[in-house]
């Protein structure tokens, strides 16, 4: 009875608060919280937009009648005091991606249409971000209300910096003690209880920049890139029409060829389209180089021959991950080099170490070089613990079904932490229209009710996970 009281109690209060829980949102969507070290400073490490995201989570945080703190502008938090300093911890972030191309809606300006909302961010990861919140409110009314705490404090923490480094987790760590148990709701229902290994390198040329004056392409290094464009020494008209290429001339003698790719996340690029691959083979097939750059797009062949790292001979699998993925992220010009991104997600039957031994191999053999920016081993978590069945418990409740924990190829800030898991609110049983972009791509959105509903879980999860001895 006392449970159903609960989930009664929890309905309530997301219908109540909902139009405030939509504003809030609105106001992070309206803040472009991409990193920007060019800008960093000490008091604002990831840069001012980012910066101004944390802020304002805080500032929303404290307004719900939290205990909330910026973290010298690395990270945030904010609390629910209970009987003891042992934390229940939610962990969201206020930082984005680059928009990209492709929008139908002002990526910036939450759109609500149809029952759903749209904005860069909604669903990565401010949206779950402010249902974080209103999940503590939740428990600090109640406490107020009835005089009685949670055996655990329950903690929001702020994320800032998840999209790229995750730098400010690993500042908060140092700093702060661990949850006892915690989830992050910036992932899939019914729970992520393992994540691939996640590997990131970058392979430069050495300067051969010639025939191709400029290469560029990608937004970001953790994401198939949707569009890329080459400037070339080359009579703009003589060149053919090709699929997903363009070409205009440009004055001095030189041509722009531009390829339209189709952009995925790095973790699931199956059905992607890399535009940088696509200008690879154009350049390649025209005779678009000098000797030098010959070599280094016969070395690019490989990182855009597939997504399964086959054809860099890094492919793997085993029992509790899916295979390994392999994506070509971002290219630059940067003096004269061409520097080219790769990041992969990988199982436990391969290490980051003979990743760099084979592609490294590949490299040498073109005159690249190839430095590894990232290499964090595989974790799991064991999905018959307490903690974890009580969440996915709660949400086989609400939906109706009868869905186990899984692994996954993304990272997300749960792997940093002892024990917890991702934790919703994306639901592929409930998926969304064709007009509604995903995380990282164009139109951005979610479904309001399938918010609503995620809030309710969390609501029930966190009093569930109060109950237990963690």
């Amino acid at each position: 009875m006392a449970d159903e009281m609960l989930k009664a109690e929890a309905k309530a209060f997301v219908e109540k608060n909902w139009e405030d829980i939509v504003k809030d949102i609105e106001s992070l969507v309206a803040i472009r919280s991409v990193e920007d070290l060019d800008h960093a400073t000490d008091e604002m490490p990831y840069g001012p937009a980012s910066y101004e995201a944390l802020c304002k989570g805080v500032e929303i945080a404290e307004r719900l009648g939290l205990d909330a703190h910026n973290c010298d502008g690395h990270i945030g938090y904010a609390d629910v005091p209970g009987d003891s300093e042992r934390q229940i911890a939610m962990i969201a972030h206020t930082d984005i991606v680059p928009e990209g191309s492709g929008w139908t809606f002002d990526p910036f300006k939450l759109t609500r249409k149809d029952g759903y909302l749209i904005g860069r961010g909604v669903l990565d990861d401010k949206g779950p971000f402010v249902l974080e919140l209103y999940c503590a409110k939740f428990f600090a009314e109640r406490a107020a209300r009835t005089g009685e705490r949670l055996p655990y404090t329950i903690r929001c923490i702020i994320g800032n910096n998840e999209e790229t480094e995750m730098a400010d987790v690993e500042w908060y760590l140092e700093r702060y003690p661990q949850p006892e148990f915690l989830f992050s709701p910036d992932a899939d229902f019914p729970l992520i209880c393992g994540e691939k290994g996640g590997y990131s390198a970058t392979i430069r040329s050495g300067k051969v920049s010639d025939v191709i004056v400029d290469f560029c392409g990608g937004t970001v290094g953790n994401a198939v890139a949707g569009e890329a464009t080459a400037l070339v020494r080359a009579d703009a008209a003589a060149l053919p029409a090709a699929e997903r290429i363009t070409v205009e001339a440009v004055e001095g003698g030189l041509a722009r060829i531009s390829a339209e790719g189709i952009g995925a996340h790095a973790s699931t690029p199956v059905g992607s389209i890399n535009a940088i691959g696509l200008l690879v083979d154009y350049l390649l097939e025209n005779g678009l180089f000098s000797e030098g750059e010959k070599s280094f797009l016969e070395m690019e062949k490989p990182v855009f021959g597939s997504t399964d790292g086959s054809t860099l001979d890094i492919a793997a699998s085993d029992d509790l991950f899916d295979p390994l993925t392999c994506i070509g992220g971002t290219i630059r010009t940067v003096d004269g080099v061409f520097e080219q991104t790769i990041d992969s997600r990988y199982p436990t039957s391969i290490t980051g170490d003979e990743i760099t031994r084979r592609v490294g191999a590949l490299c040498e053999a073109h005159g690249c070089t190839l430095t590894v920016d990232l290499d964090m081993v595989p974790f799991s978590t064991d999905p018959n613990s307490d903690g974890i069945q009580a969440l996915v418990r709660t949400y086989n409740e609400y939906t109706g079904r009868n869905d186990k924990p899984f692994t996954i190829g993304g990272g997300t800030y749960a792997r940093h932490f002892k024990a917890g898991g991702a934790f919703g609110p994306n639901d592929p049983n409930f998926p969304m229209p064709d007009w509604i972009g995903a995380e990282h791509s164009a139109d951005e959105g979610f479904s309001e009710e399938q918010f609503k509903r995620a809030l309710e879980i969390y609501i029930v999860s966190v009093a569930r996970l109060a109950e237990l001895e963690l």
